[in-house]
């Protein structure tokens, strides 16, 4: 079983697959064991309900919903962040793994 579940939610969970694929390869090379996985907005009651991340990476693209997004995970003690523009853009698995445990060792 992973060590951490690090869930990144955008409009539909498309593009951000992607961005996935280069953090778990991250984190592989990091060692660590967890369970990274991408979701649509539209689904984010259902896992924080059903598989508890412990951490939600917002896309740039839904920054709008982050009030909304923030009062369901703050409500479920999940700490949230959306992921940094440039380092979305760029594909940056390693830099939003890095603000993802950031967030891991704030929260």
């Amino acid at each position: 079983m992973a060590d951490k579940i690090i869930m990144l939610a955008c409009s539909a969970g498309m593009s951000t697959s992607l961005l996935v694929t280069k953090m778990q390869a991250a984190a592989k090379k990091l060692g660590r064991d967890y369970n990274i996985f991408a979701t649509s907005v539209s689904d984010i009651d259902n896992q924080l309900e059903n598989t508890h991340p412990d951490v939600l990476m917002l896309g740039p693209q839904v920054a709008y919903m982050k009030g909304d997004v923030k009062a369901k995970t703050d409500a479920a003690k999940i700490p949230m962040a959306v992921i940094n523009m440039q380092d979305y853009g760029m594909m940056a698995g390693d830099k939003v793994l890095a603000a993802a445990e950031q967030l891991l060792k704030e929260g």
